[in-house]
């Protein structure tokens, strides 16, 4: 039978949609191109780019048919590939430098095809080296800079440690130097965000930078990320200041169930229309730079004077929790990251937080341990030395593999910048402060190299 909703349900998802910033913030098309493997270049770019324009030209008319139906807003529409890094395999065994070239190529084409059907990212420049490298990857990792330069719709993420298998520093050392290297070759250093440094990166995860399309997936799968920060404040705020933990707990998590409903549904209905297998819904809350779809503000309808200060990590704890206790009594699909982001430059509220010197690189690594985002979105001096980024990948990796979970790191080091220097990269990707990074000496220790084993718990995983 099926199921009758109350006017005041149906009444309170209207507002949702309407007041509270409730959207989809992306449906991501995951494809394989393993068929596409061949040692010839022009092949290779041919059979991408026409499965490529083929798929998004039916991801942007599906998507577009069920905004319409449902009146629900997807904000981004984006395609997540088959890690180029095996795509290029069989050319780099040959020439490292015929497949460099055709790393380039095979991106400008992806390129082409995104901006040709109005897709906005295409994830999947990607390289796994958390225990070692092949041919492949190497090629991925020096051609990073000048793929996401020459591009404006490519994602590139390179995935540095797991917890089966550690923390690969030679690697950290050589992506810390390309993240330096991209910063130069893009204005203000905005090549970088579209570029993450992983641990245990998800093969169904529907955010830019760090989407892929695992080997383990459908040969064309649909992976939805919901939003809904306004909404999770509006109920906060509603209960008012004497409200007990428990209850504001309670209220959060019934929230959150119904977003993901609405997230599932909508990735559904997708699918459908296109074709393919449906695939998870990430529960992430995913803020953004308008006022009034932040988790910082979130955490200060809490109670907190601003994100950042004291009970932070209560806070965010707490909300995360809810979240996914509210969105796995929602749905059987959960995937992704499934959290909460806190992305500086993202969330206009981590962003005034960052201005009044509450949000600091150790405050950021300190509250990761309770969410999903890691070091993210946060823009440095531009003169930042390498072997720091590299100590500050490693802080999160290390948080990463003890914690088992993914955590990423998306810095933008501006060329120029010094702290206390606001820097507008526009859109989604929002206003932001240069943040002070330490400069102490660390070259000794990261210049050691090799591999910082898995923990004890490895053996827990067989």
């Amino acid at each position: 039978m099926p199921r009758i909703f109350a006017p005041e349900e149906i009444r309170e998802v209207i507002e949702m949609l309407l007041f509270q910033d409730l959207d989809i913030r992306s449906v991501t098309l995951g494809i394989s191109i393993q068929e596409c493997i061949s040692r010839c270049v022009s092949e290779i770019i041919e059979c991408v780019e026409s499965k490529v324009s083929s798929y998004a030209q039916k991801l942007v008319r599906a998507s577009n048919k069920v905004m319409n139906k449902y009146g629900v807003k997807i904000v981004t529409k984006r395609i997540a590939l088959t890690p180029f890094s095996l795509v290029l395999e069989p050319l780099a065994t040959q020439s490292l430098d015929k497949a460099f070239e055709a790393g380039l190529e095979i991106a400008k084409s992806v390129d082409r095809a995104a901006h040709n059907n109005n897709v906005d990212y295409v994830g999947g420049y990607a390289a796994f080296v958390h225990k070692g490298s092949t041919p492949g990857d190497r090629v991925i990792i020096d051609s990073i800079p000048q793929a996401l330069a020459e591009t404006q719709t490519v994602a590139g993420m390179v995935n540095l440690a797991s917890t089966y298998t550690g923390i690969n520093v030679d690697a950290v050392n050589k992506v810390a130097e390309k993240v330096l290297e991209l910063a130069q070759k893009t204005p203000k250093g905005i090549g970088c965000t579209r570029f993450t440094a992983m641990a245990n990166a998800p093969e169904d995860n529907p955010f830019i930078p760090g989407a892929y399309h695992g080997l383990g997936e459908p040969d064309a799968v649909i992976n939805v990320a919901v939003s809904g920060p306004g909404v999770i404040e509006t109920v906060i705020k509603r209960l008012g200041e004497r409200t007990d933990m428990r209850t504001l707990h309670d209220y959060v998590k019934r929230a959150a169930f119904k977003i993901t409903r609405l997230g599932e549904l909508i990735g559904r209905e997708v699918a459908r229309e296109i074709g393919v297998e449906f695939g998870i819904v990430d529960l992430s809350l995913a803020p953004s730079p308008k006022i009034g779809d932040s988790v910082a503000r979130i955490l200060e309808a809490m109670g907190l004077e601003i994100a950042g200060a004291p009970g932070s990590i209560a806070a965010l704890y707490m909300l995360v929790d809810a979240v996914k206790k509210g969105g796995a009594m929602a749905t059987s699909s959960i995937g992704g990251l499934s959290g909460a982001f806190i992305p500086v430059s993202e969330d206009w509220g981590m962003t005034q937080a960052a201005m009044r010197g509450a949000i600091t690189i150790d405050r950021l690594e300190a509250m990761m341990a309770v969410c999903n985002t890691g070091v993210d979105m946060v823009a440095i001096p531009g003169d930042t030395p390498p072997e720091i980024i590299a100590a500050m990948m490693l802080d999160v990796m290390a948080v990463a593999i003890a914690l088992d979970k993914a955590l990423g790191v998306r810095i933008i080091p501006v060329p120029g910048a010094k702290p206390g220097d606001v820097i507008d990269f526009g859109g989604l990707l929002g206003t932001t402060v240069v943040i002070p990074v330490p400069k102490y000496n660390v070259k000794q220790f990261v210049a050691r190299g090799g591999l910082i084993p898995p923990s004890i718990r490895r053996l827990d995983k067989g």
